[in-house]
């Protein structure tokens, strides 16, 4: 099975990349966040995650471990193939998607191509009790931009989790979208964790506010 492929990129497709290893093309499926990474010319690496089917064998490339995590992922949630996986990578980026499943935001998942409602709700659903991790090493800075990462104890991140719940809940009845109210509670709950419901969602509004000016 390949899992890593390093050499020259011959082609860029919609969909695909032509990788030339030692005068041998391999074609390779990705998103097109990846595609975005890859020049005609270039040298690249990319690692693969390799379907072998009854009737083919494809290669899906990723630009780093990530995103392939989320690939492998996704593809446990009944009705998603790797395609529709792409589509998902191509419209989230590991961070957003992260986010979308922790605020159960099935719009975000919507973005993609080819995921419906009934599919974007089976997606939150299934993905919500999963983590997606991978070793610092191998993720990028600028794909933690927007992400959340804790040490607290468990017990504590429940507290915190089902207050951050109350908040969000709280402005999507106002009228806000979940994913937009889940970072404004989040974010105000960081430094205020000991004030009242009441006022974090005080809080969390001049959030919008303040978007707004």
């Amino acid at each position: 099975m390949i899992a890593k492929l390093r050499g020259i990129v011959d082609s860029v497709y919609e969909d695909s990349v032509i990788i030339d290893v030692n005068g041998v093309g391999y074609l390779v499926f990705a998103s097109s966040r990846t595609l975005s990474k890859l020049a005609r010319g270039a040298d690249c690496t990319l690692l693969i995650e390799t379907v072998v089917r009854e009737d083919s064998i494809s290669l899906y490339g990723f630009y780093d471990a990530w995103e392939k995590e989320w690939f492998l992922t996704l593809t446990k949630v009944q009705g998603v193939g790797a395609k529709v996986c792409l589509s998902i990578l191509s419209a989230l980026t590991p961070s957003q998607l992260a986010q979308a499943v922790a605020a159960q935001d099935k719009s975000s998942f919507s973005r993609a191509s080819g995921v419906g409602p009934k599919l974007a709700a089976r997606l939150v659903t299934e993905l919500k009790d999963k983590v997606v991790t991978v070793p610092m090493g191998d993720v990028k800075l600028s794909d933690l931009a927007d992400t959340n990462l804790s040490n607290e104890p468990m017990e504590i991140q429940g507290q915190q989790n089902d207050a951050i719940e109350d908040v969000i809940s709280a402005l999507v009845n106002l009228g806000y979208q979940r994913l937009e109210a889940y970072r404004a509670a989040s974010k105000v709950y960081g430094s205020n964790s000991d004030k009242p419901l009441s006022e974090l969602i005080k809080l969390a509004l001049k959030e919008f506010a303040l978007k707004d000016m």
